[in-house]
């Protein structure tokens, strides 16, 4: 996911150095901050493939892997897998990632259940408005339509 420029704009503004290095580098130039984005897809569809992998695995209050976890636990873990580190509990999670809308969300967003102006539950989108997640005492991690809208989404940096 780049993003295009168009050189001849910026070459009017740039000096003679910026413009050999413009030269050098080509017609299709990054912009700052894309670069961090397509490299947060690519953590969050990693984290996603950790998370489909743990299939089956037990429900444990406070677990965070490799073979139970709760749901916190198994977001912490699936990211941690993917080369990005989380706090320990659903709300932690959901303060530190970047708020997105619901028509924003892409495959590897965290999805966090809220009530009472709390978050209690999260899992990891994995599309057609399903989670991979770990529900509670008794389940397994599991793929699962979300059954609320009371839903947020944030997206790991």
């Amino acid at each position: 996911m780049s993003a295009q420029v168009h050189v001849p704009s910026l070459l009017a503004r740039a000096t003679t150095a910026s413009v050999m290095t413009l030269v050098a580098v080509g017609s299709t130039l990054l912009i700052p901050g894309t670069a961090s984005e397509a490299q947060a897809a690519g953590h969050a569809a990693k984290a996603l493939k950790v998370a489909a992998s743990k299939k089956g695995a037990p429900y444990r209050w406070g677990a965070t892997g490799p073979n139970s976890f709760d749901c916190s636990g198994l977001t912490l873990y699936s990211f941690k897998k993917a080369g990005k580190k989380l706090p320990r509990t659903a709300q932690q999670q959901y303060n530190r990632t970047r708020h997105i809308s619901a028509s924003q969300r892409q495959r590897g967003d965290l999805v966090f259940f809220h009530a009472g102006g709390g978050v209690y539950h999260v899992g990891i989108y994995a599309g057609s408005g399903k989670i991979w997640h770990s529900p509670k005492t008794g389940a397994v991690v599991r793929l699962e339509k979300i059954w609320t809208r009371s839903v947020y989404y944030g997206r790991v940096a």
